[in-house]
């Protein structure tokens, strides 16, 4: 996956445009983080890097140094705004279908605000 096939119209970069309504938490000149509207824990925001990049990988590979340290920072900054900190919080992104990434646009989840149980659910 690479930016050449990034798609403007997916969810989450019409939330960046302001075509959606999000619950925002926390936005900067790099991040923008929000409350989930499924969530999967008693707290789940989603950090979204403002750059159009689909997934780690495309981010990891062309993201500027200033941008990959602004979206962990406001992941941290998310983290202690929302509680998470002191009692623990487990974060999430997930690489392409196998991985279950659902949004062609790269996203970190924060999971928290109770015991989350293992990480991987076995058979």
């Amino acid at each position: 996956m690479t930016q050449d096939s990034y798609d403007p119209e997916n969810i989450f970069a019409r939330i960046l445009r302001g075509d959606i309504p999000c619950d925002k938490i926390y936005e900067d000149e790099y991040a923008l983080a929000f409350h989930d509207v499924n969530p999967q824990a008693p707290t789940h925001a989603l950090v979204i890097p403002k750059g159009q990049y689909i997934s780690a990988q495309d981010f990891s590979a062309a993201a500027s140094d200033a941008e990959i340290a602004g979206l962990i920072r406001a992941v941290g900054h998310v983290a202690r705004e929302l509680g998470l900190a002191d009692p623990g919080f487990r974060i999430l992104a997930n690489h392409g279908t196998d991985a279950g990434q659902e949004v062609p646009h790269f996203h970190i989840h924060i999971f928290g605000g109770g015991p989350l149980g293992p990480m991987l659910l076995t058979d």
